[in-house]
């Protein structure tokens, strides 16, 4: 299951095994999640909490077989508690990371928004990531065209780039190179499979 977009280079430990595909590849490429001292699973989107790691690809049908096929129990090798919309907890803190991200570049001055202001830095060549909003207008989204040799991240709401960017709703953004770019193109691409739609079915060509 290849997370296309996402540098090979990354030096962020050993490789994980997906207990639902295995898959073995890089940590960044996969969801962790840990059992809580209820017995409860839950997702460690950052990576940090205490316990040993129980690693599932980031892609819906994968978790959702690790949920249906009781495979975190296995995994645990103890009886565990799975809550029903773990694939959506999964999204939405997944969505919540990729904003904050983008809103650390943008308070960086490494990230615009706006159809002027993001055509501007692809013209001049200062952007390294295309944003849009995956339910902003197709016509006016293929206006832009994704940076050469860049990345197109294509899959949150005009809502939640509104968030990051600190207004109601925005639906062009472009990130610099530098800083925390990798990372969001990381784990945009996470996001990407685990949101369920046809993400990036608007994307530019480049």
């Amino acid at each position: 299951m290849s997370r296309g977009g996402a540098s090979k280079d990354r030096a962020d430990g050993p490789d994980r095994k997906c207990i639902a595909t295995g898959e073995v590849q890089p940590k960044y490429g996969l969801i962790r999640f840990v059992v809580g001292p209820d017995n409860q699973i839950y997702p460690d989107i950052l990576g940090k909490l205490p316990g040993r790691g129980i690693y599932v690809a980031a892609d819906r049908a994968a978790i959702e077989q690790a949920v249906n096929k009781k495979l975190f129990t296995r995994a645990a090798k103890m009886q565990v508690t799975v809550q029903d919309d773990l694939v959506e907890e999964v999204e939405k803190q997944l969505a919540r990371r990729v904003v904050d991200l983008i809103s650390l570049q943008r308070k960086g001055g490494r990230a615009v928004a706006g159809y002027e202001k993001v055509k501007s830095w692809l013209q001049n060549e200062e952007a390294e990531v295309l944003i849009q909003a995956t339910d902003g207008s197709e016509r006016g989204k293929t206006k832009l065209s994704t940076p050469h040799y860049g990345q197109y991240i294509g899959w949150l709401t005009a809502d939640e780039l509104g968030l990051a960017f600190g207004r109601q709703t925005v639906i062009h953004g472009a990130l610099a190179s530098g800083g925390l770019t990798l990372r969001v193109v990381e784990e945009a691409q996470r996001l990407k499979g685990v949101r369920q739609n046809e993400a990036g079915s608007g994307q530019p060509k480049g």
